[in-house]
């Protein structure tokens, strides 16, 4: 059974509890895509990262290299330094393997488990989530510029007109003679 409240995913059990927040903070952006570090898909699945490397080893036609690839020495080096991995020690001396979206859909094809199932559902709901801010942005984006497009040369004449009160304004008061007690 599985309940959803706002930003929180139960699984099976009130203890089961998966922040969408946390599966939120592990999707990345390498290589133009948003992916997730097979390590943290494992942690999430309760299984070790080995075990699933060992998954798709076993089913590599159903991973084609746009639903999973391996990191460069480079992309690596970047995510210890923007601190997404403490250091390459900890992914135990080779490149990980980085899931899209689609081979994060795959995965559930291949691990059977209840939770990997419920999990894998949380995740596909966090990657539905962002693509709608994205496209709600690019949205408010485009109505921002179409405003400024529209009303670029009215407010270009407001700024004028305001331009010469304020000149006005400083003229009118040079010729003013004060007034009030002079000592």
């Amino acid at each position: 059974m599985r309940y959803q409240v706002e930003n929180v995913v139960f699984i099976n059990n009130m203890s089961d509890i998966i922040p969408l927040d946390k599966i939120e903070s592990k999707i990345l952006l390498i290589r133009g895509q948003k992916v997730m570090l097979g390590r943290d898909l494992a942690s999430l699945y309760g299984v070790e990262t080995r075990e699933l490397n060992q998954a798709v080893k076993r089913n590599i036609k159903r991973f084609p290299r746009d639903f999973v690839f391996q990191l460069s020495d480079l992309e690596m080096n970047t995510l210890v330094s923007q601190n997404v991995i403490p250091s390459i020690q900890i992914l135990g001396g080779h490149s990980p393997y980085v899931f899209t979206e689609q081979g994060v859909a795959m995965l559930s094809s291949v691990l059977k488990s209840e939770k990997a199932i419920e999990v894998n559902v949380a995740i596909m709901r966090t990657f539905v989530k962002i693509r709608k801010f994205i496209n709600s942005y690019e949205g408010l984006a485009r109505k921002i510029a179409e405003l400024e497009k529209r009303y670029d040369k009215k407010i270009g004449e407001i700024f004028k007109v305001l331009d010469y009160l304020v000149k006005e304004s400083e003229v009118n008061n040079k010729d003013r003679k004060e007034i009030g007690f002079k000592a």
